[in-house]
Order: structure tokens, then sequence, then C-alpha cells
């Protein structure tokens, strides 16, 4: 790919509709500051001291970020609880300015939150304590199955593209349970000019009519198979090709810093390779910045090998972004390729 095309697709993203639906996350980053650490009264235990909180939505919330990022216009699908998580998640998607509107509020449902306290000792980076989860663990009602599907299908007669985020890992807990998958996967069928691409830490190969959007871990789970510490490149062509033939759809595997394997048609592989970035880095939503760039690009006319390589620039951008879930703006893109085009050249007069 060269500048001028680069710029062509991403001019072009500002013009694209997007729904995201799936579940959506408030990450609540805890600053603790262990000098400042006290000894409780009641339990003799120590209590650590929060000097600073950081909301950012997560999951759903860091596919949507990114898209508006890279200037798409988007619109949320989702179920938020009645409580303090629910209001912060909506408070830190406001400053965005998506579509919120179909955002179903549910008194008898917890936001899905990650707090992540992050001990910060002397001038060192913080590091990251037990998390705690809140989730979801009782199936999602099928009243408010009724009220996802009827705004499912409203609204995607208006969009250019749906991101399908499945992040909770109990069974038809999360949004994406088995009967939206389904109608998801009509609904794919019925609009095919429309790019429906999903996302699944559990199921990706239970989705039918749609890209797929997996970690090289994530595949071979789908597949009933043990994943390898770095698995081979028979065995990753093996993976992406079954879920190709699967889903009836492009697969996209995510191999780490290796970049990303693309699966166009059920017998042919490309090796996108990952934009090196040196240290430090945080790779915490780099996988939700690939499938934004991806469904982005792919929805303006972008070949899937086209749509990889940017994703893989926009992953290199926000795993700089350290102790957040960073995102990746248009200048930030082209001036990550500009980086990458000047070190081949250096390293072509080597």
């Amino acid at each position: 790919m060269n500048e001028r095309r680069l710029l062509e697709i991403l001019s072009r993203v500002s013009e694209v509709r997007i729904l995201v639906i799936g579940d959506l996350f408030l990450d609540k980053y805890l600053i603790l500051d262990k000098e400042l650490t006290e000894i409780s009264l009641e339990t003799g235990l120590e209590a650590y001291q929060a000097v600073d909180v950081k909301l950012l939505p997560g999951a759903a919330g860091t596919v949507a970020k990114d898209l508006r990022a890279i200037g798409a216009s988007v619109s949320i699908l989702t179920i938020i609880g009645e409580d303090g998580e629910g209001y912060e998640v909506v408070g830190a998607l406001k400053t965005l300015g998506m579509d919120m509107k179909h955002m179903i509020v549910d008194p008898s449902h917890f936001t899905p939150t990650y707090i992540k306290p992050m001990l910060r000792e002397k001038k060192e980076s913080p590091r990251e304590l037990n998390r705690i989860d809140i989730k979801n663990r009782e199936a999602v009602p099928s009243a408010l199955e009724e009220r996802i599907i009827a705004s499912l299908r409203m609204i995607v007669q208006q969009v250019d593209g749906v991101a399908i985020s499945d992040q909770v890992e109990e069974h038809n807990c999360g949004i994406i349970t088995d009967r939206i998958r389904d109608e998801l996967s009509q609904l794919a069928l019925a609009y095919p000019r429309k790019v429906f691409i999903a996302d699944s830490r559990a199921r990706i190969g239970l989705f039918r009519n749609v890209i797929c959007k997996p970690n090289y871990r994530e595949a071979v789970i789908a597949l009933g198979e043990t994943p390898e510490e770095r698995p081979n490149l028979t065995a990753l062509r093996h993976w992406g090709q079954e879920l190709r033939r699967m889903s009836g759809k492009p697969v996209f595997i995510t191999i780490a810093d290796q970049g990303i394997l693309v699966f166009p048609q059920e017998e042919e592989m490309i090796h996108v390779p990952a934009i090196p970035v040196p240290a430090p880095i945080d790779v915490v939503g780099a996988g939700d910045s690939v499938m934004s760039g991806l469904l982005a690009t792919l929805c303006v006319g972008a070949s899937p090998e086209e749509a990889a390589f940017i994703a893989c620039l926009m992953a290199s951008v926000t795993i700089k972004q350290l102790e957040t879930t960073g995102t990746a703006a248009p200048e930030q893109v082209l001036a990550q390729f500009r980086i990458w085009e000047s070190q081949k050249a250096d390293s072509s007069l080597r």
C-alpha cells in the first residue's frame, strides 16, 4: 500500500455509519499510591489509597471509541444497569459524540465492570493488582432479547456495518445470546452489502454469515483443539480455513506480534505482518483496534489485505498508549505509516 491509497481509504471513513452491538463494560482504573498505604483499624489489613480514578468504556465501548477516533459515526446497542457503573460508562461515552439512544437500561442488570487497581511504587510505572469483575451470571430475559432484536432490525437498515462484541464468557449472560447471534446471522444474509464482523472470547466458531476476527487461541479453542504457545504456519492455515468454511465469510486471525492472517477465500491465506513498535507497550485493547480498523476500512471498499494492514497500523498506535485503552486518529495512523516506510527504506539500504 502507498500513502495515496491509505489517505484515500482514511478520508472516506467519515462517511461510514456503524452499529456496535455487544457487551459494554466500564473499565475503572484505580491509581494507588503505595507510600500512602494505611493500616485499617477494623481489620489490621493494608488499606490502599487511591489518588486518581480513570473511567473508560471497555469491550464494545472500546470498539465504539476506536471507531469514533478513526472518524466513523457510531450507534451503540447494549444493556446497562440502573447503577453507578452505568452512569459512569454513559458519562465516559457522551464526550465521544455517538448515538446512545438505543441503549437499554434495566434495573435487574449489572453494568459489566472491570475494576483495575494499579499500584504505584516510588517512580516505577503502576502495576496491576488483582482485578475485580462485576458481570451478569444469569441469562438475559427473553423480553430484553425481544427489545434488542426489534432495535437491531430497525438500526441495521440505516448503517453500513455492524460490529459484534461478544465478551461475556458465561453462556447467554451477555448481550450476544444464542438468539441474538442467530438474528445477526439472518440479517447478514438479508443485507449482503453491509459488513458484519464478530469478535468473541468463547464462541467465535458459532457465528455464521459474518466476518470473524479471533486471536489464534480463540480460533483453536473454537475448533476443539488445544492452543500451542507459538503455533506453526501449517496449524494456523488449517484453523483459519476451517473457520472460513464454517462462517462462510472471510476470517482474520490475529497472531500477536506476528500480525494478522487473512483468509479471504477457503483455500487462500495472506500474512500481513505486524508493525514493529519499540517497548514499552500496553497491548490491552489492541484486538479492539484491529476490529475497528477492519470494519471501518472494509466498509469503504478496502480489500481484506488492505484492511488488515491498516488495522495493524492502528494497533501499533494504540499499544504505545500506556495504562489505558488507546485510540488511533487518522493523522496518527498516517504518521505511523510514514515511520514504517522510513524504517523500510533504511533497512533496504543496509
